[in-house]
């Protein structure tokens, strides 16, 4: 799991209510809104790292055929107890076989931490009064053997059920 420090942030907003403006040349690893990427996805460059913010009240399955043209895509939880983006994640990897980054942002919280891993995301910014230290701990406490539910990786049960003779 990659964590993202907020205060040195290699992907950077784009700000203004018009979004990016036409350029010849933009600059890669900008992250834009989903209002400003479909203003700006007719005409922008392919192979430009390019990263969307969602809503977590979002159907993915709109924005399917952008995804190979964007790098990152970031979903929002806006409240911890709020787990839409969840289940976003894992029809994204799962279903739409998104491969770039795909980020946990807002009120996410290190107790998180595994379940945003088992769902396909891999990397998170966490909010600014978690710890990193028990953040890695919490994903050590529980290595990816010992689960006993299958994932968006092994899509089936590690331990499956035995059958009585």
């Amino acid at each position: 799991m990659k964590f993202i420090d907020s205060h040195h942030p290699q992907w950077h907003h784009v700000v203004g209510e018009d979004g990016p403006k036409p350029d010849p040349d933009p600059a890669p690893h900008l992250l834009l809104s989903l209002e400003q990427w479909h203003a700006v996805r007719d005409h922008w460059p392919a192979g430009l790292p390019t990263g969307v913010e969602l809503p977590n009240d979002y159907a993915v399955e709109d924005i399917a055929a952008d995804l190979p043209r964007l790098a990152l895509v970031v979903l929002q939880f806006p409240k911890w107890v709020d787990g839409r983006a969840y289940s976003q994640a894992k029809l994204l990897r799962s279903r739409y076989r998104f491969a770039g980054e795909l980020r946990a942002a807002g009120e996410v919280l290190v107790d998180m931490l595994p379940l945003l891993a088992r769902t396909g995301f891999d990397a998170v910014q966490m909010r600014a009064d978690q710890s990193l230290a028990a953040a890695q701990r919490a994903l050590a406490f529980f290595p990816a053997q010992a689960r006993y539910q299958g994932d968006v990786e092994t899509a089936q049960p590690i331990f499956a059920r035995q059958e009585a003779p």
